[in-house]
């Protein structure tokens, strides 16, 4: 099996569940501004932290497993952690907060 269909199987129902946040979010541009800033936050620090890892020998590899794709020496497989994380956990900070709905007043 490679990395790609392994990440798959957690990156698809990620996607499914950062969707229904999309659409229940009272303010849909305010919610994927935050998810779009917290994808490039999270990926820009994977891709120095993985890089200095692998380069100082930390992990490794298997060649077969891999697409081929690299940012720097790491493999593009190795970043879907981080997407992941980047996705489903504003999606779920979302989508199980309180309503921010105001109870109506009794007359």
């Amino acid at each position: 099996m490679t990395y790609t269909l392994l990440n798959l199987a957690f990156l698809v129902p990620a996607a499914a569940l950062a969707l229904v946040a999309t659409v229940r979010a009272s303010d849909r541009r305010r919610f994927l501004r935050g998810l779009g800033l917290t994808l490039l936050v999270v990926l820009a620090l994977t891709a120095v932290f993985d890089n200095v890892m692998i380069g100082i020998g930390l992990v490794a590899y298997e060649p077969e497993h891999l697409s081929g794709v690299f940012v720097g020496i790491a493999p593009i497989e190795d970043f879907s952690y981080a997407v992941f994380a980047a996705v489903v956990l504003p999606s779920l900070w979302s989508l199980l907060r309180p309503s921010r709905r105001r109870p109506r007043a009794h007359a």
